[in-house]
């Protein structure tokens, strides 16, 4: 028996199968060296099988104290080695005992090349016997995945509101609309403020607007903005009243809550090592990236200024208005895994709410 990414567009990828049960997700690759945990654990992974280009991995084991969230999001984990010996394998079995099927000794090089040149299709990653087994396996999978709800950030979001104390005690109080959030973003509003309040992705002004918040969090998350529901809305109402400030998905419903448009993107962004201009720390650094969708720079309002751009591809990876009081980053400033040269945006957030 041995392992097979099968691809919706037909192409067929053989390695070793190390274990886990068979599953379906959008196939993504991530160019981080380390932090797989974080990966894992991050739930805008949610419905992915990620492709690591770094050919080795567990090579440091596992620590539930980097966990980003409660749980493991991805259908499934692929890489060139994972270590397996008797000193450690704890991220395979780590892998292994949650379901999550893990693939070795495939060809990530050849995967990766396709997946930037053709885009990031639907696929499974199963055990077979035979190539023609493993198609039909994955034909029931990958069917069975796409009937299910397409508001992923729904799905990965908490249904009960949470409220956790700061550890400023002059500090602004902040609602975090949690579309499906890291652990890390809370952690730095956490250090700034003196006291946060997490909210379903679908909840209400009223209910936002009653916590009597100094400013908004929308956070990371999931999937396709233009299909959450609810949330769009809600932040429509919220531009000018309160600051608010949007992190990958957050910056994205932003954005078309500001009047912008989204676009899927070939093959996304995913890895700690992307460059970044940012006009309002006025530094060149580098970042952790984790989507699969971006704003349309022409489609954004006149007083909506474009204020970070991706050096890779010249992508909006952040804009502001003084006028709306909003902030969108496209990237993570929160990193885990990844840099942390970006994570004075949260001050900047924070200067602006006292």
């Amino acid at each position: 028996m041995a392992a097979y990414l099968v691809l919706e567009s037909g192409e067929v990828y053989k390695g070793a199968w190390q274990g886990g049960e068979d599953r379906a997700g959008e196939v993504v690759f991530n160019t981080s060296h380390s932090g797989y945990e974080e990966i894992a654990t991050d739930p805008s992974y949610f419905s992915q099988i990620v492709v690591m280009t770094a050919p080795m991995m567990g090579n440091y084991g596992v620590e539930d104290a980097v966990w980003e969230s409660r749980k493991l999001w991805i259908e499934g984990f692929i890489c060139l080695e994972v270590q397996d010996s008797e000193r450690d394998h704890a991220w395979k079995s780590r892998l292994t005992s949650n379901g999550i099927p893990l693939a070795t000794e495939m060809d990530t090089r050849a995967l990766v090349l396709r997946l930037r040149s053709g885009g990031t299709p639907w696929g499974a990653l199963v055990e077979a016997a035979s190539e023609d087994e493993a198609k039909q396996k994955a034909g029931t999978l990958i069917a069975a995945k796409k009937t299910i709800d397409k508001d992923w950030v729904y799905q990965a979001s908490r249904k009960e509101a949470e409220v956790r104390k700061g550890d400023n005690l002059v500090g602004p109080r902040v609602a975090v609309l949690d579309f499906g959030s890291k652990e890390n973003i809370l952690r730095e509003l956490q250090n700034r403020c003196s006291e946060i309040k997490i909210f379903n992705s679908r909840a209400s002004v009223q209910e936002i607007m009653d916590y009597k918040p100094d400013g908004i969090m929308l956070t990371n998350g999931p999937g396709d903005p233009a299909d959450v529901k609810v949330a769009i809305g809600t932040v429509k109402e919220l531009l000018g009243v309160k600051p608010i400030f949007g992190i990958c998905m957050g910056h994205q419903i932003l954005g078309l809550a500001l009047g912008g448009k989204t676009y899927k993107m070939k093959f996304g962004h995913r890895g700690s090592n992307h460059p970044i201009q940012d006009s309002l720390l006025q530094q060149i650094y580098m970042t952790s990236q984790n989507h699969g969708y971006a704003v349309e720079q022409s489609s954004l309002p006149a007083d909506v200024k474009v204020t970070q751009l991706n050096l890779n591809d010249g992508s909006v990876a952040g804009f502001y208005s003084e006028k709306r009081k909003c902030l969108g980053i496209q990237y993570h400033p929160e990193s885990c895994p990844g840099p942390h040269e970006a994570s004075g945006l949260f001050s900047y957030f924070v200067e602006r709410m006292l």
